[in-house]
Formats: structure tokens, C-alpha cells, sequence
């Protein structure tokens, strides 16, 4: 978990440190500064957002090569399953992509504070650890299944949905989190 921490300040630091000096300049007038802050903060969130993404996308396309090697071999007791986990999996990495950023507009009736934004930067360590449960699961799926190993793909299947449904709980309680209700 502290490696996630260390790479979610990274980000943070990364984006502070790519000001230009224009920016640096006017990040000392009043009322500026916490608006440059909050901008720097939703800037982190999208990027780990978009890093979440990418990764939930290689993550499906395993799901899919595994549910094609399946059907080729005709294990018919899975593929129902797996059509259920591949259709999952195509809607819970789309929720992540086109989840918001963190951003309120001046008249929006909700404002998301600085606060909330650290939050959701702390919250976001659990979503990593979520994405990286679920890929090593999926990555022993699909060793197990190349390497002739079909003893127990029921349980991978059920193992895999079962860590999908984790991420997918989690990331629900992001907005929560973002409004500082959780």
C-alpha cells in the first residue's frame, strides 16, 4: 500500500513540478493559488484514473483471449460464466473511463473541496490495489489455462468475477468520497 502512496505523491509532485513559470508566477495571487491547487489535484486524479483504465483494458482483453481459448476447446460448463465476467468486465471499465474527475464548476450546485480531492487521492490507493488483485488473478487464469492446467476453472472464473465485483463496489463509493459523504 505505501508504494501505491509513493506513487500517487509522485503524480502529484510530477504535476506540480510541469508548471510553467506563468503559472508559478500567478500561483501567488490571492484567491489563484487554491484554484491552481484544486486543478494540480483533479490533473493527479485523471491521470491515475486513465492509468486505472488502461490497465482495466489489458485486463479485458485477457478475459476475452481466455473466453475465446474456452469456447475453442469446447469447455461448455464456463462459457455462460464467462460471457457474464467478459460483459462485467466491458462495463466496469467503461464506468472507470468515463467516471468524472473531481471537477465542480463555479455555479455547480456541489462543490468538491481540496479536501475531498485528497481523499480521493488516498481512496484511489484502494482502487489500485483492486486493479492489481484483479490482474494477477486474471494473468493465473490464463497461465493455468495455456499451460493445460483446466482442473479449476470454475473457481478461476468464480475468483475473477468475485474481485471484479470488489473493484466495481469500490469504485462506487468514489463519489461518495469526492463529496465527502463516506
Amino acid at each position: 500500500m505505501s508504494d501505491n502512496n509513493d506513487q500517487k505523491n509522485s503524480t502529484l509532485s510530477n504535476v506540480q513540478g510541469q508548471m510553467r513559470l506563468s503559472e508559478r508566477i500567478a500561483a501567488f495571487i490571492p484567491g489563484f493559488h487554491g484554484y491552481k491547487e484544486k486543478e494540480i489535484r483533479r490533473e493527479s486524479d485523471r491521470l491515475v484514473r486513465n492509468h486505472l483504465y488502461m490497465k482495466l483494458n489489458i485486463a479485458r482483453t485477457s478475459v476475452r483471449e481466455i473466453n475465446q481459448k474456452l469456447a475453442d476447446r469446447r469447455y461448455l460448463d464456463v462459457l455462460t460464466d464467462m460471457d457474464r465476467l467478459s460483459a462485467k468486465m466491458d462495463r466496469i471499465t467503461e464506468k472507470v473511463n468515463h467516471a468524472s474527475y473531481g471537477y465542480s464548476g463555479f455555479f455547480d450546485a456541489v462543490k468538491v473541496n481540496e479536501q475531498n480531492l485528497d481523499s480521493m487521492t488516498a481512496f484511489d490507493n484502494k482502487l489500485i490495489d483492486n486493479v492489481n488483485a484483479l490482474t494477477t488473478e486474471i494473468d493465473a487464469f490464463k497461465a493455468d489455462l495455456t499451460s493445460g492446467n483446466t482442473s479449476n476453472l470454475k473457481g478461476h472464473v468464480d475468483s475473477v468475477t468475485d474481485k471484479l465485483e470488489s473493484l466495481e463496489n469500490t469504485f462506487d463509493q468514489r463519489n461518495e468520497v469526492m463529496m465527502g459523504v463516506s
